[in-house]
């Protein structure tokens, strides 16, 4: 299973293309929208999502409720298009419409600059229209396609905040389940486990807001009833933990991940960190902790998956840093963008989603997929060997 996207965050629409997708899966467009929806919530968020209300349009590789096993293509409006139909035009347009938003002020922390020095733009905003967070909904409805596979198979996640801007807001992370992320942190429009400093957290943000700030932080995915095995040590490019950090860190605004204890296993010694084994007649093999985060030998170990992705803060700033104008060289202050004091809520989604694509992907990856049934056949029988060992 792969998959592709395309599409300008100013541009008539989206689109993702996935491929290798069993055929007889149970789809609705419906369960692709929920989260797009979910992916615009969250305190914080700005002009864009009031504009946009994404809703899905599958054009291919789906009949009658279940995929066909051809690629499947997904395609989202861009609402604001209707503002940007000359600039974005795909045809050749008049010197003056190319320079009414043309971009030479590159933002400090986008890819703006570099990209432009890549490609040998004149206007930067060939960069910024593709390297834009809009991205991250195709990623999104990549990822619920890939939710509703793992649903069939009784695997479920759930994403957090941990950390909003240096504050961290959840403790007692080891009693966490994801049936209680879900029931909690998905309630709330701060993805809080803990909602009783919420009222803090959002004077936090407004106080951002205010001075033309932003910030970042750190959100938490778990997935449970992940079982043993998936992934490899046998080469670097199979260890599906590898796999899942490459996969975060592409979000956009994403600088770091972790597993379990994360870097605070550099801090311990090894006796305070490995997770020792046990087992029982009635569910086999499990670990007394979950330190590791679900992962030995870059292969899953049957616990649930815990991974933390850190968001550094927005780049566009309402008062923006120092930059250059790239036609002139001169120093100015760097170009403003729409933007949000924080996404945080919502790269919790994007983050939750795209965990989901790797493992539906190692998924139909390790086992028989031509069709859902015959997957979940294959998975099945694989569960009860793994109780059997």
């Amino acid at each position: 299973m792969r998959f592709f996207t395309a599409g300008e965050s100013h541009g008539p629409r989206l689109t993702a293309i996935i491929e290798g997708l069993p055929a007889g899966l149970p789809l609705k467009a419906e369960d692709i929208n929920v989260e797009l929806k979910r992916r615009q919530g969250g305190y914080g968020r700005g002009g864009r999502m009031k504009i946009e209300s994404d809703q899905v349009e599958i054009t291919s590789g789906l009949r009658h409720g279940k995929t066909l096993g051809s690629p499947l293509t997904l395609n989202v409006t861009n609402r604001d298009f209707s503002h940007w139909t000359e600039i974005m035009a795909a045809e050749e347009v008049d010197e003056a419409i190319k320079k009414q938003r043309k971009l030479t002020k590159p933002r400090p922390g986008h890819a703006d600059l570099v990209g432009g020095m890549k490609y040998e733009f004149e206007d930067l905003r060939n960069t910024l229209e593709r390297s834009s967070a809009r991205e991250t909904t195709m990623r999104v409805a990549v990822g619920a396609v890939a939710k509703v596979l793992l649903k069939n198979l009784g695997i479920e996640l759930g994403n957090h905040v941990v950390n909003f801007g240096g504050k961290d807001v959840t403790e007692k992370l080891s009693e966490l389940t994801v049936s209680k992320i879900k029931e909690t942190a998905g309630s709330n429009d701060l993805s809080l486990v803990d909602t009783s400093r919420a009222e803090e957290i959002r004077s936090y943000i407004d106080e951002i807001k205010r001075a033309g700030d932003t910030i970042g932080g750190i959100v938490e995915v778990r997935a449970g009833n992940v079982p043993a095995g998936l992934g490899s040590y046998v080469h670097y490019d199979r260890k599906l933990d590898a796999k899942i950090a490459a996969a975060v860190v592409s979000i956009n605004a994403f600088k770091g991940v972790e597993f379990g204890l994360g870097f605070e296993a550099g801090r311990r010694q090894g006796s305070q960190v490995m997770d020792e084994i046990l087992w029982t007649e009635q569910a086999g093999y499990s670990r007394n902790t979950n330190n590791l985060g679900g992962f030995e030998g870059g292969m899953t170990n049957g616990e649930d998956l815990i991974i933390r992705g850190v968001m550094k803060p927005i780049p566009t700033l309402y008062k923006p840093l120092m930059s250059v104008n790239t036609e002139t060289h001169e120093a100015y202050k760097a170009s403003v963008e729409r933007s949000d004091p924080t996404a945080l809520p919502a790269a919790g989604v994007v983050m939750e989603n795209v965990v989901a694509t790797v493992l539906a992907q190692e998924i139909c990856d390790k086992f028989s997929s031509d069709s859902f049934r015959e997957l979940q056949e294959a998975f099945q029988k694989y569960k009860k060997r793994l109780k059997n060992f």
